[in-house]
C-alpha cells in the first residue's frame, strides 16, 4: 500500500502578500493554518508541518510531525528528506509539499498530483509565474530535482533536468499570494480558508 505524506511548507517570504497594516506573522500563521487544515482533511494522507518559521506548531493537531528546515540551504529538499524519514519503512512512499501562501487551493488538485505519480517520479502544480504551488514526488526525492518554491518556470527547469521523458507530470495550475495584489485571486466561492478570510476582512478579494 502506498504511504502518502502532505507537508505545508512555511518560509518567512510567504508572508509577502500581507496587506499594509496587517501583521505579517499573523498573516503567515493564517494562510499556513488554512493549508494545513486542507491537508489534514485528505483521506489516507499524513499531514506534516515543514517550517522555517518557529512557533507554528500551534496551528497543527497534536501528533502532527514537524520538520524544521530553518537555516537549510534547500528547504524543499530538506522537507522531502524529512518526510522520507517518516516513511522509511513503508513501500512506495510518496509526498507533496504545498506552499503556505496558497490558502484556497482545492483539495482536488492535490489528488491529481498523487495520481500523476502513478507513472512519473515528480508532479507539479504551478502558480501564475510558473513556480510551484505544490510539488509531489516519489521518495526519496530524485537528485535531479533542483527547484525551490520561488523558482519561476519550475516546470521547464524540471523537464530540462529530468534524465528522460515522461518523468514529470504537470497538473492544473493555481495561484499563490506572492504580493498584495494577488489577494484579488482568492476565490471567495470556494469553501475553506477560514483563517485567511477572517484575517483579511475588508481587504480586496476576487468577486
Amino acid at each position: 500500500m502506498t504511504t502518502r505524506f502532505a507537508g505545508v511548507l512555511v518560509t518567512p517570504g510567504m508572508a509577502a502578500a500581507a496587506p499594509v497594516g496587517t501583521d505579517r506573522s499573523a498573516f503567515l500563521s493564517a494562510v499556513a493554518e488554512d493549508v494545513y487544515e486542507l491537508l489534514a482533511g485528505l483521506e489516507s494522507v499524513t499531514p506534516v508541518l515543514v517550517t522555517a518559521v518557529p512557533g507554528l506548531e500551534e496551528i497543527t493537531w497534536p501528533g502532527t510531525p514537524v520538520i524544521d528546515v530553518a537555516g537549510e540551504p534547500d528547504p524543499v529538499r530538506a522537507g522531502f528528506a524529512g518526510m522520507a524519514g517518516l516513511g522509511a519503512a513503508d513501500a512506495d512512499p510518496q509526498a507533496v509539499l504545498v506552499a503556505a501562501d496558497a490558502p484556497d487551493l482545492p483539495a482536488l488538485l492535490i489528488g491529481k498530483l498523487f495520481r500523476g505519480l502513478g507513472g512519473r517520479e515528480v508532479a507539479i502544480c504551478p502558480d501564475q509565474r510558473g513556480a510551484p504551488v505544490a510539488l509531489a514526488a516519489r521518495l526519496p526525492l530524485p537528485g535531479w530535482v533542483e527547484v525551490g518554491f520561488e523558482t519561476d518556470q519550475a516546470l521547464v527547469r524540471l523537464r530540462a533536468a529530468a534524465p528522460g521523458p515522461r518523468r514529470v507530470y504537470a497538473g492544473p495550475g493555481w495561484h499563490r499570494l506572492r504580493e498584495p495584489a494577488d489577494l484579488r485571486r482568492l476565490d471567495v466561492g470556494l469553501e475553506g480558508w477560514e483563517q485567511t478570510r477572517a484575517l483579511l476582512g475588508g481587504a480586496p478579494l476576487s468577486r
